[in-house]
């Protein structure tokens, strides 16, 4: 076999991979996988907002999954290691399939879509745009586009700091696409940074004066990580967790439903034309 059906064939995989992935593991907030072939088998990083979920009740969850990607996927001894998400609202996956959640309950699109922009925004994001395509309001297709803050559309520039990802949901209309693309502040190269404009007065720096260099005892502000190890059938199970998040919901399916009483406050454009008049 050529060297370019093999990556073609390798593609193919990864994207059923990653199919079989989204769905399995939809209610531990599933984002992405790292594959990575080692001399002893293959690691596979799963990134996820819930690692108990995926893990199971005494292993049998990543057990059951070792199985699958070693016979379905042809995997060579899969070494599965869980990867907990800092900050979900940043990650595209996770946001496609909360509002793919959304639409399936019936939540109308033009809600759906402003409540994720807004946690999305919330999240620290420098910008993010949501494409909606689909039979949304009758018999003809249609798209909206939604933007918010600064998001870079063309160049190298673009492809550094811009993730993005697509979803399909299916509804009594037809099938719905989602695609949420969004500009993450610590991915922005050091020449194109933005800096604030310093106030008039303070032309002249003062003696004495210390703002810009870091203070003696101040925390660092991002989330430390804890690694665990989890030993199943005699093997070592890495788990990497964020230490200090509060998140009450214990899947993806509560956050949900804790999402549709605050998705009703939204205000969408129909109403507000109803307002005016």
């Amino acid at each position: 076999m050529s060297a370019v059906k093999n990556v073609i064939k390798d593609n193919y995989n990864m994207m059923l991979l990653k199919d079989y992935l989204r769905d399995a593991i939809k209610d531990a907030g599933f984002s992405h996988a790292e594959i990575s072939k080692t001399p002893t088998g293959t690691r596979v990083a799963l990134h996820v907002t819930r690692p108990g979920i995926v893990i199971g009740r005494k292993g049998s969850g990543i057990r059951d999954l070792t199985d699958k990607l070693a016979v379905d996927f042809g995997l060579k001894s899969p070494q599965i290691s869980v990867v907990e998400i800092e900050k979900p609202e940043l990650a595209p996956s996770v946001m496609c399939n909360r509002m793919a959640s959304h639409l399936e309950r019936g939540t109308a699109f033009r809600r759906a879509t402003m409540w994720t922009l807004k946690q999305i925004m919330e999240g620290g994001a420098m910008g993010v745009q949501i494409t909606i395509s689909g039979k949304l309001r009758g018999d003809r297709s249609a798209f909206e586009k939604h933007t918010a803050g600064i998001l870079p559309r063309a160049g190298h520039h673009a492809e550094v700091i811009v993730d993005e990802d697509i979803a399909h949901v299916g509804t009594a209309m037809g099938l719905i696409g989602i695609r949420i693309r969004i500009a993450r502040k610590e991915k922005v190269v050091p020449e194109f940074e933005m800096k604030k404009e310093s106030p008039k007065n303070d032309d002249k720096p003062k003696k004495g004066k210390q703002d810009d260099k870091p203070k003696k005892g101040k925390q660092d502000d991002k989330p430390k990580k804890k690694v665990e190890e989890i030993k199943v059938d005699d093997v070592n199970v890495e788990v990497i967790k964020v230490e200090g998040k509060n998140d009450d919901a214990k899947s993806e399916s509560e956050v949900i439903e804790k999402e549709e009483a605050k998705i009703e406050s939204i205000d969408t454009m129909e109403e507000e034309e109803a307002n005016m008049k």
